[in-house]
């Protein structure tokens, strides 16, 4: 054979694995479908490259595709049935663990389409809001122990002067 008919059949033959893997995550699928779009075009223009990628892309798996993988594997009785699923999906028995445990802490259904990293918005509010209460509670009480400073200083005024101050209950009557 020609070396450009067995580069032919060698994207063919990965076009028919693409399309075979059709239960991957919808982000995969997208891709997959696109590169295939691509590929098509340009296969009548230039021939594929035969040579393998330095980095393969990390594949990523949506929460529906998880939770079907786990409802399988639990459905799955006899020996090396959970082997053969693992292999035909192109999973390793470390990643059905992993998910297992993601589903008994509920991570799996309830953060599917949250966004990852650090939550901003009301954790930053509230310790703003917690600083500025703050300050204004020292500020009160270094107004109120003025105001009680000079309380003092005007009884003790008042005393030497043989002013008499009225009571609260005297106030009313003046």
């Amino acid at each position: 054979m020609e070396r450009q008919t067995i580069v032919e059949e060698i994207g063919r033959a990965r076009l028919a694995l693409e399309a075979r893997e059709d239960e991957r995550s919808e982000d995969d699928r997208a891709e997959r479908s696109n590169r295939a779009g691509a590929k098509a075009q340009n296969s009548s223009k230039r021939t594929l490259d035969p040579e393998v990628s330095d980095k393969v892309p990390r594949r990523r798996f949506s929460p529906k595709y998880k939770l079907k993988i786990l409802r399988e594997a639990d459905r799955c009785k006899k020996s090396g049935e959970i082997g053969s699923l693992l292999r035909r999906e192109g999973l390793f028995s470390s990643i059905l663990a992993t998910w297992r445990r993601q589903r008994e802490t509920g991570e799996l259904g309830g953060l599917a389409g949250g966004k990852r990293g650090r939550k901003t918005a009301s954790s930053d509010k509230l310790v703003a809001e917690n600083k500025r209460l703050r300050r204004e509670t020292q500020r009160l009480a270094r107004k109120l122990e003025r105001a009680e400073i000079i309380i003092d200083i005007q009884k003790k005024a008042s005393a030497l002067l043989g002013i008499p101050l009225n009571s609260p209950d005297n106030d009313e009557n003046d």
